[in-house]
């Protein structure tokens, strides 16, 4: 499958158009497409009988580079701070919410319930239940929609979604044999059978077991399946450097221009107030070509520039029954709509889930690609998101795997991502799901949108699309 779809792919139709696309003309919604977007005059997804649930608010610590400021605190530190920056924020009383749900992946093993753990920190009512999720980097879009279940089921009028990551810090264990060493030393009865077991004790046994970068079921670590991803579908390494400049620009000029409203303050302990991400970092395509390549060596295209880097941060949202928080005195932000998970072959299609999900949940909505204002894909890499692009505008691969008549058709480029992304804003790995459904809202808001559509991969070739309305403002 991997070589038919290599040499497939290089030969298969892309519209001529998408590469243009990346142009000057992608840097910022042109004025001509926001009175489009203004004048459009759509349906509302409310359907008889099912309860309308809205994004109240959503916050996030600044995502920063691992082992910079954050780097003495742990992950439940990060969760909390999150957490009551949505309380000051919101103002909503502790005792108010019903439930409390956070994603995560790499769980620091003295707090594996992080969500109860944070919840607790922030001052919620310890009458709150919290659990906490996992499912790669789509961790806090789980915890949202599980959130969402159990308002449309009835269960709650108000929870809180979040997600961490806190990759400063991850848990670095003794080797296995160590670790029965010590587990019988815990069980020995004599000295005899202590020094016994001391005594057998080897150098080798000493060397730490790091944690696991490569995907458990196929040994291949993301970052390259990201460079096969990319052969497989001819995406060069001038694109993918130009997609990751075109996103630290967008991240860029949205941070100056604070249009990244659901940033935070946060107080480090010991150290200064933390009020901006820190790693958005505009270069030039010649200083990026100058990286070697990070995976697939030497002739990979996946390089550390064009690449989502390691991040600490944390995200939060409030999520309500439309009736509940306007009950309370809210205006909320949107709708949350139509959602869809998908898996495919984790070998050869790892990071194709946004092609896979797009057109289920479109297809669940009622709508087109043409019925979208607003696109937040996560990047984890450049290539991968060109990659998607590429797939979701060809028809071979729309009728190969999707099973489709057609292509998907790819997003344009003067609607997607235009407030940067994770390859800029950063990537906690279980933060970023809240990241890009806040950003929908806003962005909808700012650009007079209706429906705003988000998309993500993650690992084990897992992926998740949501679809997002604007509340009539």
């Amino acid at each position: 499958m991997a070589s038919m779809l290599l040499t497939t792919m290089r030969s298969c139709h892309v519209s001529p158009s998408l590469a243009m696309r990346f142009g000057a003309r992608s840097l910022s919604t042109t004025a001509q497409l926001q009175a489009q977007v203004q004048t459009k005059s759509k349906k509302t997804l409310a359907r008889p009988g099912v309860k309308n649930i809205v994004l109240v608010e959503g916050v996030r610590t600044p995502f920063l580079l691992s082992g910079t400021t954050y780097a003495d605190l742990m992950p439940h530190d990060l969760a909390r701070a999150a957490l009551q920056g949505l309380l000051n924020k919101t103002g909503v009383p502790r005792d108010a919410v019903d439930y409390i749900i956070y994603g995560t992946v790499i769980q620091e093993v003295k707090t594996s319930n992080v969500a109860r753990e944070a919840a607790l920190g922030a001052g919620f009512s310890d009458k709150i239940p919290a659990h906490t999720v996992t499912m790669a980097c789509i961790s806090s879009n789980q915890a949202m929609t599980s959130g969402a279940g159990l308002i449309a089921a009835g269960q709650c009028d108000a929870i809180v979604a979040g997600g961490v990551e806190f990759m400063s810090d991850v848990p670095i264990r003794h080797s296995r044999k160590m670790r029965k060493t010590m587990l019988a030393l815990n069980k020995a009865k004599t000295v005899g059978q202590r020094l016994s077991l001391i005594g057998s004790i080897r150098m080798a046994h000493l060397a730490p077991e790091l944690p696991a970068v490569a995907e458990f079921s196929t040994a291949e670590t993301m970052g390259h399946s990201a460079d096969r991803l990319a052969a497989a579908f001819g995406v060069s390494r001038l694109e993918q450097d130009e997609f990751a400049l075109r996103s630290h620009t967008l991240a860029k000029k949205a941070q100056d221009g604070g249009l990244l409203e659901d940033v935070i303050s946060f107080k480090v302990p010991g150290r200064d107030i933390v009020s901006k991400d820190n790693g958005i970092r505009p270069s030039s395509m010649e200083q990026m070509s100058k990286l070697k390549a990070a995976f697939v060596k030497p002739h990979g295209t996946v390089t550390a520039a064009n690449s989502s880097f390691l991040t600490d941060g944390a995200s939060a949202v409030l999520i309500m029954s439309e009736e509940k928080a306007l009950a309370m005195g809210y205006k909320p932000k949107a709708y949350l709509r139509d959602f869809v998970y998908v898996s495919q072959d984790p070998k050869d299609q790892l990071l194709l889930g946004p092609t896979y999900g797009t057109p289920k949940v479109l297809e669940r909505a009622g709508l087109t690609m043409n019925d979208i204002d607003v696109f937040e894909f996560h990047e984890a890499f450049a290539g991968q998101i060109m990659a998607n692009l590429k797939a979701m505008d060809s028809d071979w691969f729309g009728q190969t795997y999707l099973g489709r008549k057609s292509k998907v058709g790819a997003p344009p480029m003067e609607k997607f991502n235009l407030w940067g992304g994770s390859l800029s804003l950063g990537h906690p790995f279980g933060a970023t799901g809240c990241r890009l459904v806040t950003t929908v809202a806003h962005r909808l808001k700012k650009e007079g949108g209706q429906y705003g559509l988000v998309a993500a991969c993650a690992a084990g070739g897992q992926g998740h699309a949501m679809v997002i309305e604007a509340y009539p403002q």
